[in-house]
């Protein structure tokens, strides 16, 4: 479980198929404090197993399914990605309940600033808008965002300076895919109003 409060951006090393698997692997800083093996970290929103580390990096098993998935595919060495380790006891809760699997690709169709702050548009995939509130909350990229207008399966947010300068957001534009997480509550209710229908 995480929060969508990213907490560095790590930067691609390598990323390479392997027999079993493809390796990922990130250099970090704060996500590798107190890392052991085995423990969750959100890459990009994703949530990730740590098969290895040393004092400066940090390694991951990935799926062909998950690269499928997410934008993890399109990663290539140097690229920045977004880290949050998993939620601990007694730790901040400053964003919502994120659990760091990811529902679909949304593609940047405008991103822009104005004035202060940056205006960002996200087309979901098809028939996903149903999940979409206007002041409900999104995972975009692994960041924990607040929807601000909703039209079908687009949504819209605002993004503060601060933001920008400490997620991957500085390195996307228009036609960037982002990996898009829906509020699992909206989910919940979903799958037991159909139920009920049933």
């Amino acid at each position: 479980m995480f929060t969508g409060i990213v907490e560095e951006t790590g930067t691609v090393i390598a990323f390479t198929q392997g027999v079993d698997a493809w390796k990922l692997e990130i250099a970090a800083v704060v996500a590798l404090q107190d890392v052991a093996l085995g423990d969750s970290i959100a890459v990009n929103g994703c949530c990730l197993t740590v098969t290895q580390f040393d004092a400066h990096r940090v390694c991951f098993d990935v799926l062909q399914e998950t690269r499928r998935l997410t934008n993890l595919s399109t990663l290539n060495k140097g690229a920045a990605v977004n880290l949050e380790r998993a939620l601990r006891f007694g730790g901040k809760i400053g964003g919502h309940f994120v659990t760091g699997h990811v529902d679909g690709q949304g593609v940047i169709e405008v991103f822009e600033s104005r004035g202060a702050d940056h205006y960002l548009r996200v087309r979901a995939p098809a028939g996903l808008g149903r999940y979409l509130i206007h002041k409900g909350s999104i995972t975009i990229d692994g960041i924990s965002l607040t929807v601000a207008e909703v039209e079908g399966d687009t949504l819209a947010v605002w993004i503060i300076p601060t933001t920008i300068q400490v997620t991957n957001l500085r390195e996307k534009h228009a036609g960037s895919t982002v990996n898009l997480e829906f509020d699992l509550l909206g989910k919940y209710v979903e799958k037991l109003a159909f139920a009920h229908r049933s």
